[in-house]
């Protein structure tokens, strides 16, 4: 079981996270603080769960060999080497390339859910959070590329997990990327084909998920790219927002450029 009280958040230097109300992680975020990811479980990405992102892909998803749009959801492990937390330094690898800074609700599972029903799906939901959700921007959709979405803290999840009764309408919030010197991104979990409870659905259809793992709704299509020296804010209805700053390789390992 993976229950929580009200906000789990995981500052660094603890040995654990801490259970606390909203106020005490505003206050604790406005000191500046980084934070370990608060979750420990698996963490799956979904994609082409975007309207737009399927709507891109045009004539594409009827031709060969797929055929037709996926029928299932179409999953990625994020494994744990990926995994950061709030205010985390992440390594560009191709700064001419980028990395693409995708802003995802991640749900996060309370107890083993097998074959859950879309109606009794949020009975399964012990929280949620926000996962900027990272990749090396290719074009390979259906056979998700481990060397473009797995590197090092291409996951940075938090800053906290959200008691899922704080959250009332996860199918309606509003997405929002800010990176300095760039055009806000905005969007909304909306816009998802399958919704929360369906997400659960259908993949618990097929595979079983674990208490304090997670699954992601998805990543907007069209989202920024962030740049070497770039800080990107992203924020999902009013859970706490989530900042991750973009280095070089030299920078991470403390040299200055």
């Amino acid at each position: 079981m993976f229950a929580l009280a009200d906000h789990l958040l995981h500052p660094e230097g603890d040995a654990l996270p801490r259970d606390v109300d909203a106020r005490t992680v505003a206050a604790l975020l406005a000191r500046g603080i980084a934070c370990r990811a608060p979750v420990s479980g698996a963490v799956y990405g979904t994609l082409l769960n975007d309207r737009a992102a399927l709507d891109a892909l045009g004539d594409a998803v009827h031709a060969a060999p797929y055929k037709a749009p996926p029928k299932a959801p179409v999953l990625y492990l994020k494994p744990r080497n990926t995994l950061a937390g709030h205010r985390a330094r992440v390594v560009v690898p191709d700064n001419e390339l980028g990395v693409e800074v995708g802003a995802s609700l991640g749900i996060v599972i309370g107890r083993t859910a097998t074959h859950v029903s879309a109606d009794h799906a949020f009975d399964y939901i012990a929280g949620y959070t926000l996962v900027a959700d990272l990749s090396v921007p290719h074009a390979s959709v259906y056979r998700p590329s481990v060397r473009f979405r797995a590197r090092d803290g291409f996951c940075v999840v938090g800053p906290a997990v959200v008691a899922a009764r704080h959250v009332c309408t996860p199918d309606a919030l509003t997405i929002k990327v800010l990176l300095k010197g760039h055009e806000p991104f905005t969007a909304s979990t909306a816009s998802s084909v399958r919704n929360v409870a369906q997400l659960i659905a259908d993949v618990t259809d097929f595979m079983t998920l674990r208490a304090g793992d997670v699954i992601t709704l998805g990543v907007p299509h069209g989202s920024p790219i962030a740049h070497i020296g770039d800080t990107a804010t992203l924020s999902i209805g009013k859970l706490p927002p989530l900042e991750v700053s973009f280095v070089s390789a030299q920078e991470q390992d403390g040299e200055q450029p």
